[in-house]
């Protein structure tokens, strides 16, 4: 009944993936004007060839990076205890399968926002209304397309290796590959997306709308295509990835945890509850799009959207309630801690719940609506460096609360269920993911739409129109990333705990030599990441700066109109750029557990794991919400305040928004795949670093 259920629900996204789909395709790109529709078609065309392009070569390279790195997992991971499996092998496969998902996740995402922006611009045309479902609709296949993906790829390598290994415990170890394939993926589409856009995006701002006073998006500018393409491999693969990486790790996590109990291994639905969760979530999101409805008199499409988190969280949390007490046992013990199913559940709520109180302080703090993005603004009236001390002040303020909440949620999590509480705690948080991912794919698909309205010269209503969709985008974005930094805290803490188990230590002294030299660089990680990622988007954002001068100088008439820009060679920029400069964080990611667990053991990553979750975390919403709250305060001013448009705070403002945009799309964001990789890294090769025992400290007879 279990297995019954879980394939039902992903066969249910599956169709309703499929069913949004066939609503984007069915709108006609026909403006009713031939010679516009025939610009339509080209510039959407540009973009999705640009967008496809890039996603293909990235993928190549990952593509072989995998099965490189799956042979390393082959050989370095030992048979099981009673020699009868291969580990190396199996784990390697469930990596490969986890990758392969995840990639097909990213370019199904890619697939309908580039055919979803235009049909939104077209839409438009006729009223805001028409235009919300289109690119709702197009967010819906990339969030219930992802989720179904998801639990039928976990599912099927469960039950695949269930089929001939009859250890619980065992088995969930070697699924945890699956985990390890999808966040490995996830790392290199999200930093090598986030350089791509930031590259275009700064290269656009600085030269067209700073240097030229042209204004965003103006088919004048050459970055302008790059920018619109790095809208999508940015926010729709990279996202998309970055919480498929959630989602399995998660359950990875809290499987192999739970497989420690005899209790909880003794029937299928108690076993397989984590994934549960998710399943459950794909029905309660469905039930929700129902209700997300715009019409001529809506006045601002934000809250439309919030009320989706909203009414999706309640909606689970009575779900939540009947699927938990009918799949757990009144009790059951882990590790030596009594657990009830009451406990289990409390500790999914808490996750739920902190999920959503995450979402809307981030939203406070980056919605210009709002006190912290208007005083962002008002800095703006006397120059950039005011600007951004208070975007500043602004981020790292922002970070007090949800760290607290998420604090909060492990305390209650772990009070009541232990480290199986966590871990469910972190699949809580993201258990309405379909939906998330949903308004969170809307926001460049609203992005594009009003790009390719600018283009095209539709005029101001339309873009009128499409800003209100892009306005509500921005925020919805800025939330999106909440919740994945919060759920990629608990999820890495999950992960950390089952690092601990499969290592068997059962206790760390922090006042160790190994621990606590591992906490210290562990610490200073996120600060080289993010060091690594924002570098990275100024070198490409200098070559790119450098090509946009040159052709406004070069190319005759290109300022005045009568001339084409050369886009093409501007999304070449981006593309080399991001998949040269993605290297080094990935090799920093990867290498580091990899390193310290061969020269100084377990011990020592468990410190090293610790150390980046503390300050990572800090450095991801400090980051993330300092850049969101840069960009509203500069769409702010340009509704008119502080002189509007092509006054002087607004050009401050601009200068903030360009610093900004690296902070909240590349490294930000990039950072919760650093906490969540190292983990699940980790927890894949602790038989190697067992085995290993420390290879230098060993020869220093520590």
């Amino acid at each position: 009944m279990t297995l019954t259920i879980i394939y039902g629900c992903s066969l249910l996204a599956l169709v309703a993936a499929l069913f949004f789909s066939f609503l984007v395709r069915g709108v006609a790109v026909d403006s009713g004007d031939a010679t516009e529709t025939a610009r339509l078609k080209e510039i959407s065309g540009a973009i999705r060839e640009g967008a496809m392009a890039f996603l293909g070569r990235e993928y190549t390279y990952v593509g072989i990076f995998a099965l490189v790195f799956a042979g390393v997992i082959w050989v370095a991971l030992p048979t099981s205890g009673d020699g009868a499996v291969n580990e190396g092998f199996y784990s390697a496969v469930a990596f490969l399968i986890g990758a392969l998902t995840s990639s097909v996740c990213a370019f199904l995402g890619m697939q309908i926002a580039t055919l979803g922006n235009v049909r939104t611009t077209i839409r438009a045309k006729t009223s805001i209304g028409a235009a919300f479902r289109v690119a709702f609709n197009s967010g819906a296949v990339m969030g219930f397309g992802l989720v179904g993906l998801a639990l039928l790829s976990l599912t099927s390598v469960y039950l695949w290796f269930a089929s001939f290994i009859s250890d619980p415990h065992v088995l969930m170890e070697l699924v945890a590959g699956f985990g390890l394939g999808g966040s490995t993926v996830a790392l290199f589409g999200r930093v090598g997306g986030g350089i791509y856009t930031k590259a275009a995006d700064v290269g656009a701002d600085l030269v067209g709308k700073v240097e030229q006073g042209i204004p965003e998006d103006d088919p004048r500018n050459p970055a302008v295509i790059a920018d619109n393409v790095g809208d999508n491999v940015g926010d729709v693969a990279g996202m998309g990835a970055d919480l498929f990486g959630s989602c399995a790790e998660g359950t990875c996590a809290a499987l192999l945890i739970g497989a420690t109990s005899l209790t909880l291994t003794a029937t299928t639905a108690s076993l397989l509850y984590p994934i549960l969760i998710t399943a459950v979530g794909i029905p309660v999101c469905l039930i929700t799009t129902f209700f997300a409805k715009v019409d001529d008199t809506t006045v601002t499409v934000e809250p439309v959207l919030k009320r989706q988190l909203l009414l999706s969280t309640v909606l689970m949390s009575v779900a939540i309630y009947f699927v938990t007490l009918k799949a757990l046992p009144a009790e059951f013990q882990i590790d030596g801690k009594t657990i009830t199913n009451y406990g289990v559940l409390y500790s999914v709520l808490s996750g739920l719940w902190a999920g959503l109180l995450v979402g809307y302080v981030t939203e406070y703090f980056t919605s210009h609506a709002y006190a912290p993005v208007r005083e962002v603004a008002d800095a703006s009236n006397t120059g950039p460096a005011t600007n951004i001390i208070y975007g500043l002040a602004l981020g790292y303020k922002s970070a007090f609360i949800p760290v607290i909440a998420i604090a909060i949620t492990t305390f209650i999590s772990f009070s009541f269920a232990g480290m199986y509480g966590i871990a469910v705690a972190a699949i809580g948080m993201i258990s309405t993911i379909a939906i998330g991912l949903t308004i969170d794919a809307y926001g460049p698909v609203s992005d594009n739409a009003g790009g390719i309205a600018e283009m095209s010269h539709l005029g101001p209503e339309i873009r009128k129109r499409t800003d209100m969709l892009d306005a509500a985008g921005n925020t919805t974005a800025a939330i999106g990333k909440g919740f994945a930094i919060g759920s990629a805290v608990l999820t890495a803490i999950a992960l950390f705990a089952a690092f601990l188990t499969r290592s068997n230590i059962h206790q760390l002294n922090l006042l160790s030599p190994v621990v606590f030299a591992g906490l210290l660089i562990g610490g200073v990680l996120p600060f080289l990441f993010t060091a690594q990622t924002m570098k990275a988007v100024g070198k490409a954002a200098f070559s790119m700066i450098e090509e946009v001068r040159r052709q406004f100088r070069s190319i005759p008439g290109l300022l005045e109109g009568t001339a084409r820009p050369d886009y093409r060679t501007c999304v070449s920029i981006s593309t080399k750029a991001a998949l040269r400069e993605m290297v080094m964080p990935g090799v920093l990611v990867i290498g580091t557990p990899l390193l310290v667990g061969t020269l100084f053991g377990t011990e020592a990553v468990a410190g090293v794991l610790a150390g980046s979750l503390v300050s990572g975390l800090v450095m991801a919403l400090a980051s993330s919400n300092a850049g969101g709250a840069w960009d509203n305060a500069k769409k702010y001013i340009e509704t008119g305040q502080h002189g509007g448009k092509g006054s002087p705070a607004h050009k401050a403002a601009v200068v903030g928004d360009t610093v900004g945009d690296p902070f909240k799309d590349t490294s930000g964001p990039s950072l919760n795949i650093l906490m969540k990789l190292m983990a699940i890294l980790s927890l894949v090769f602790a038989p190697y670093f067992v085995q290993s025992g420390g290879i230098l400290l060993k020869w220093l007879g520590m």
